[in-house]
Parts: structure tokens; sequence; C-alpha cells
């Protein structure tokens, strides 16, 4: 026993160490997959860096020179009034020095008068002489000392550092996880979090094979969570979280892995009267027991063609199954879970369709006789619901039966403590309860359903909720009521 114990520690350590191999094999993988993608990245925003100033570059290059024009177009039309000017000048300057010649008075009066209108209109005497545009485009300059210190101080993004999971703070109750965090340090800088969970049968560290996917909850901005409507149809859940600022976000968490047990069974078809029509969770009432729709069916393959649908076909499984099912029989309509409790609190819920005359829901211990119903016989629980002609309610064990003075809940729920020998059932919304068995179960137990004219709906992986186990502790406290119908068994 020693040595097994010591190749079972072994075995199990050697799993640990496999999948820590697979785990850094990942990771390498992961750290040169992130890398290659943080230098694209890089490129990518050295290369809009880039554009930006070429764009900015060519914009301001076609600001000088168009500045550049409008000052020389300015000059020259200075230079071609200067011109005209000048020419205009030198001719009037040619006109009086040969005025200067004329010997008779009066002609040279003439001339003079002539020379000095003349030279009164003359544009030469209108020009400004300074330039109307200067040569400086020292207001085209740039300085770019402060944007090339801001490049040359530019560095890696602040990450986030990994926040820190208070596991004492966790909570998992009424199929609901609540996670809290909190930060190694301050940093004003985060914006949010993100949280990721994913379903497991292991405990410890999450694994590379054979493990689901994670599911994201993204945007989160408090530092606790709640997931909420959860189905616990696996032992346990992984959960990380990592902070992310407005542009990058930080590495995740040290997971850790939260005990979901909870009771997970489906409707067993292979057990059920033929009149039920059973799929997973879900079992109707079938008046035809199969056989009209079989007819229906193989009416509708005859007019269509000589060769039978593969979906309709005889030789499928569920028409096997169907066809030598006889586990129940007469007016035995039930049918069975098709996993056992044998110990420990269990709960799961079940909702009736509006429209059901009948059913039953409870336990009782395996093969039971293929005409017992549920309640009448000793080794058998339920609470029955009638709403044939009028509504009864009522809870019934070894043939006896007590009527429930209360109204019927749409849905309810059934909580088996085994250990504790007790069998209760509630209100599934208000949590109100119902009745409660006492006994010592001496053998394993399967969830038990009846059901005649409707359906019937079950709910399973469902943790017993909070409200029970006050309720239980309230009652266990008091001692409790002993039903009449209570038995040991």
């Amino acid at each position: 026993e020693t040595l097994q114990r010591i190749v079972s520690t072994l075995v199990n350590k050697n799993d640990e160490i496999h999948n820590f191999i697979d785990m850094l094999n990942h990771t390498i993988s992961n750290v040169q997959v992130n890398s290659s993608n943080a230098i694209s990245e890089l490129d990518e925003e050295f290369d809009g860096l880039y554009s930006v100033l070429h764009e900015m570059k060519g914009s301001m290059t076609n600001t000088i020179q168009q500045e550049e024009a409008r000052k020389i177009q300015a000059l020259q039309d200075q230079l071609s009034q200067c011109s005209r000017a000048l020419e205009s000048s030198e001719e009037l300057l040619e006109l009086a020095v040969q005025s200067l010649d004329i010997k008779n008075p009066v002609e040279l009066l003439e001339a003079a008068r002539q020379i000095k209108d003349s030279v009164t209109v003359a544009s030469a005497f209108r020009l400004s002489l300074k330039p109307k545009v200067s040569d400086s485009m020292t207001h085209m300059m740039v300085d770019f000392a402060l944007e090339k210190r801001m490049l040359q101080a530019v560095k890696f993004l602040p990450v986030p550092k990994a926040p820190e999971i208070d596991v004492a703070a966790c909570l998992v109750a009424d199929n609901c996880i609540t996670i809290s965090w909190r930060m190694p340090e301050e940093d004003s800088r985060i914006d949010h979090f993100v949280l990721e969970y994913r379903k497991t049968n292991f405990d410890g560290l999450p694994r590379l094979k054979g493990e689901q996917r994670w599911e994201l909850v993204d945007y989160i901005k408090a530092t606790q969570y709640t997931l909420s409507g959860l189905k616990f149809d696996t032992k346990y859940m992984n959960l990380r979280v990592q902070a992310c600022n407005k542009a990058v976000a930080g590495e995740y968490s040290d997971p850790v892995t939260l005990e979901t047990k909870a009771f997970v069974f489906s409707l067993d078809s292979t057990s059920s009267h033929l009149n039920l029509k059973v799929e997973d969770t879900y079992v109707e009432w079938d008046p035809t027991g199969g056989k009209g729709q079989e007819k229906i069916k193989g009416k509708e393959n005859k007019n269509r063609s000589n060769t039978a649908s593969p979906k309709r076909s005889t030789n499928s499984p569920r028409a096997s199954a169907r066809g030598g099912r006889d586990r129940f029989a007469g007016e035995s309509y039930t049918v069975l879970g098709d996993t056992a409790v044998e110990s420990g609190q269990h709960y799961w819920e079940v909702r009736a369709q509006k429209d059901c005359k009948s059913y039953s829901v409870g336990v009782t211990y395996r093969n039971p006789g293929k005409f017992d119903q549920l309640g009448k016989t000793n080794s058998s629980w339920c609470i029955h619901i009638n709403n044939w002609l009028q509504t009864t309610f009522s809870a019934k064990h070894n043939n006896k039966a007590k009527t429930l003075d209360i109204p019927v809940p749409d849905r309810i729920g059934v909580y088996c403590d085994f250990d504790g020998g007790q069998l209760s059932f509630y209100n599934a919304n208000s949590k109100a309860l119902l009745y409660t068995f006492r006994t010592k179960f001496t053998q394993p137990l399967l969830p038990g359903f009846m059901i005649w004219c409707g359906g019937l709906t079950v709910s399973t992986g469902l943790q017993v909720p909070s409200a029970v186990k006050t309720l239980q502790k309230s009652e266990n406290g008091l001692g409790g009521s002993t039903s009449s119908l209570n038995n040991v068994a």
C-alpha cells in the first residue's frame, strides 16, 4: 500500500511536470510570437510617424514656396513700374537738354513750361523707392528642439502590473462566483480590468491539454465582479484577471481555482415509460407512445419514396432504445435520473408546463417495480400536483398522502441531504419550504419524475441555495417537525 501511494504520487508529479513543460514550451512560443508582433507594431508606429513628418514637411515646404512666389511677384511688379518711370524720365531729360539750346526767349519759356508740366506729372516722382517686401524668410523657419527632446524621451508604454486575486474574499454561492482582486501598488492610469474564466475538472494550475477555452468579461471598472447564472457541471473553475490602461494590457494575475462542484444529471430515456418523450432534461407526455408519430412518418415516406429516410429509419439508435424500453408500464408514467445520490447535500429544480394535468417530483431507491408509482411505495418520496378538474397538492410516501394547503409554485426546488436523512421541497422562486421528509436512506437515491398530460423541465448543476442552507440550519436547530409520512426505510 505504501509503494502504491508512492507510485501514485510519482505519477501525479510526472503529470504535473509534463503539464508544466507543455506550459513552458507554450510560453516560449508565445514570447516569440508576441515579440514579433511588438516589433511589427513598432515598425507601424514609426512608419506612421515618418508619414506624418513627411506630410508636414511637404505642407510647410509648399507654404515657403508660396511665400517666395508672392514676394518675387510683388518685387517684379515694383521693378516693372520703376523701369517704365525711368524710361519716361530719360525721355523728359533728353527733351530738357535739347531745350537749353533754344536761343529765342519766347520759345525757351514755352519749352520750359512744357517741361515743368511734364515733370510735375511724371511717374518717377510718385514712385516709392523702398521695396514692398523684404528678402527675409526668417518667419518661415521652424524650431524642432522641443519635438526632438520629446522624441528622444519616447519610451515603451508603462504596462500595468498583474492584479492579485484575493482568494479569501472570493465567494462561490447560489451558482454565482464573486471574485475580488487588488493591485500590488496604486496605479491611477488603470482604465479597466479583464476577467477570464473557464470550467475544469482539474484542481490547481490551469492545464493546456483537455481544457475548455477561456470565457472573457471585458471593461470591468471595479475590483470585484460576480459571474451569475452559471451551471456548475464541472468540479472547478479557473479564473484570472488583467489590468489595462488606455493603451496596453498588463500581465494576467496568477490564476486561481475555485471549487464549483454540484449535482448534475440527465433524464434516463432508457428508464422511462413508453408514453413519455424524453430529451436530456425535458420530459413530455406522449399519449401515442411514439406509435402515432411513427405511423404518420411511415405514411409520408411511403407517399414520397419507397426508400426510408435515414433520419426516420427504425435502425437508428433512438428508435432502438425506444422500441426496447419497458422499464415502466401501466399508469407508472415515470422517468428517472441517470445519476444516483449516494452521499452529501444536493439540489435541483423542476418547472412544469402551465397546462400540465398531473405530475410528481421526488426520489426513489434503485430498481423500483415496473408498475410502481412515486410515493406509493416505502422506497420512494415525492410531492404530487394534480390539476385535473381541481388542483390538489400533497406529499406522498408509502402510499400515504398529506395535503399541502399552500399555493403550487411554478418552479419546485428539491433538496436532498443523503447523510442527514432529509428530503425537502421548496418554492424555487421564494425559497419558502413546502414540505420535508425525514428518514434514514439505506440505498442510493435516483431523482424520479412522473408526468401525465404536459411536460417537465429539470435544471441541474445547481448548488444548494444560501437561503435553503439558512432554512436548513434554522430547522435543524429547532429540531424540525416529524411528518406522519416519515419512516426508517
